[in-house]
């Protein structure tokens, strides 16, 4: 085989990799523009410790249900969040706990670098706060 080939087939590997990757990138930025609104954010906050149906999200985020829905499907409609029903209420939880993970990890880092430190130490461990994992189960003593 000769150089010529040997570097077309390398190019040609090459570009193989990059439309992998412009996928990859393709999917992060959804992710990043499903995030780049304030009040998604302050939904997910919301969210972190749990199960919460449309009325408690609204008065935890503080905006209109109109608007605080329209978020909602949104991020349903991505996959970041799941949906149930039970009876007239809509409940909302964490379908993706990966992009609670980038938000924590993200707004921490952000939160910690404000000139003004504007927020105590105590709130910036808060944020997106992972609930507690359940006790574990103490085993019987040996007897």
């Amino acid at each position: 085989m000769g150089k010529h080939y040997m570097r077309n087939h390398a190019y040609t590997n090459i570009l193989d990799g990059m439309e992998e990757l412009d996928r990859v990138f393709e999917k992060v930025s959804g992710y990043f523009s499903l995030l780049a609104e304030p009040t998604r954010l302050k939904i997910l906050h919301a969210l972190c410790d749990g199960e919460k149906p449309v009325n408690t999200v609204v008065e935890t985020v503080g905006s209109s249900q109109t608007n605080v829905s329209r978020h909602l499907n949104a991020m349903y409609r991505s996959g970041v969040l799941s949906r149930r029903k039970e009876a007239n209420l809509v409940y909302y939880a964490i379908a993706d706990e990966s992009v609670v993970e980038l938000c924590r990890t993200v707004c921490v880092q952000v939160a910690s670098r404000l000139e003004d430190n504007a927020l105590a130490s105590g709130a910036v461990n808060r944020f997106m706060a992972q609930p507690e994992p359940p006790p574990a189960r103490r085993r019987k003593a040996a007897q």
